[in-house]
């Protein structure tokens, strides 16, 4: 049972990175998504956010409720593999947000 939710928070995480990438390379590519920097900004913002929840959560799960590296991981290799994975999605989620608040900021044009 445990290790198919750590698998599915895996998914959910690779998940989420991708789909930051996505929006920062449509962004990227494209000048706006919607045709409005406003819009484009609230939706980075809010995406950005909801991105940082998930490995939020985790990491405050393993640093106070003790269910982290000594009883949910069966090494220290994938203990290792799972908090940089949770640190990359973290940092894709704060580009994320920086991109949607520039946006939005920089509406004024």
């Amino acid at each position: 049972m445990d290790q198919q939710r750590r698998g599915r928070r895996v998914m959910i995480l690779l998940v989420l990175g991708v789909l930051g990438i996505a929006y920062g390379s449509l962004l990227y590519s494209r000048s706006t998504l919607t045709g409005t920097n406003n819009l484009d900004g609230i939706i980075g913002v809010v995406l950005g956010l909801y991105i940082c929840s998930h490995p939020a959560a985790n990491l405050i799960d393993m640093l106070f409720y003790r269910r982290g590296i000594c009883y949910q991981f069966s090494s220290r290799r994938s203990a290792f593999w799972w908090l940089t994975l949770n640190v990359l999605v973290l940092l894709v989620s704060g580009v994320v947000i920086f991109v949607g608040t520039t946006r939005l900021i920089g509406s004024g044009e």
